[in-house]
């Protein structure tokens, strides 16, 4: 691996050539945050697939990606003696040295619970009025509620016991088949939404991150669903012309490759 002195060379070279291409290249001219921002939400779901599929050498293009829009944006804002990327880093470092006071404080913290207890409530101390305000507003609804709910144990408004949790799952989906038997759309919705939000609570209990398991489920699915239409290929057949039965044959042979 590369020295610590390798590592920031390498890092000045990446600052210097920001620079030749914010003077010298017409679209990196014409680079703004908000012509940046919906970029680096693709990079950061790129960076997410290359970590599901656990390929190392995408995630190290995919890291590169990200380091290249932050170092953007601290160009850009250099430009308006806003910030530069000194002050990007200095203010990361000074919040994570007053996160971890059991580090370079003489606060006890002897499991990562407490010391996710402790973040919040240095938050707080910090002048937010409620420890939500952290969770961004444009982030997708799962990903949201995960949050969320992480944000409210930390100040001790939680569930104790798993089994609990999945009891509020189950009631959560009595509530809905009630809802569904009425045929109220707008109620049904609520109680979707319900539903989906425990089963989010329920997963954070299970050490099971909800994003990153219903990605995998994704691809499995397109995974057996592209074998199966090879498969109707191979027999000279089209989906829409096959019997679901038909198709399930196929389907259940792909559970054999694809698991």
């Amino acid at each position: 691996m590369n020295s610590r002195q390798e590592q920031l060379q390498a890092f000045n070279r990446l600052l210097d050539i920001m620079d030749d291409l914010r003077e010298k290249c017409p679209w990196d001219k014409k680079q703004t945050f908000q012509t940046l921002r919906h970029l680096t939400i693709e990079e950061t779901y790129e960076l997410g697939d290359a970590i599901l599929e656990n390929d190392l050498q995408e995630v190290k293009k995919e890291l590169g990606d990200l380091l290249l829009h932050i170092v953007f944006y601290a160009k850009i804002g250099s430009e308006t003696n806003s910030f530069d990327m000194a002050d990007v880093a200095n203010t990361i470092s000074d919040k994570l040295i007053e996160r971890h006071p059991h580090v370079y404080g003489d606060v006890q913290a002897e499991d990562e619970e407490i010391v996710k207890q402790n973040w919040e409530k240095i938050k707080l101390k910090e002048g937010k009025k409620s420890v939500l305000e952290g969770v961004p507003k444009s982030l997708p609804a799962m990903v949201k509620a995960n949050r969320i709910q992480d944000k409210v144990a930390g100040v001790g408004f939680d569930w104790e016991e798993p089994h609990q949790v999945f009891e509020k799952v189950k009631e959560e989906l009595f509530e809905l088949n009630v809802e569904i038997e009425k045929g109220t759309k707008e109620n049904i919705e609520k109680e979707f939404g319900d539903v989906l939000f425990s089963m989010i609570n329920y997963a954070r209990f299970i050490k099971v991150d909800p994003e990153s398991a219903l990605e995998r489920t994704n691809k499995k699915f397109i995974q057996r669903f592209q074998f199966l239409e090879e498969a109707a290929r191979k027999e000279g057949k089209k989906l829409a012309d096959m019997s679901l039965a038909e198709m399930d044959v196929h389907w259940e042979k792909s559970k054999d490759f694809f698991k």
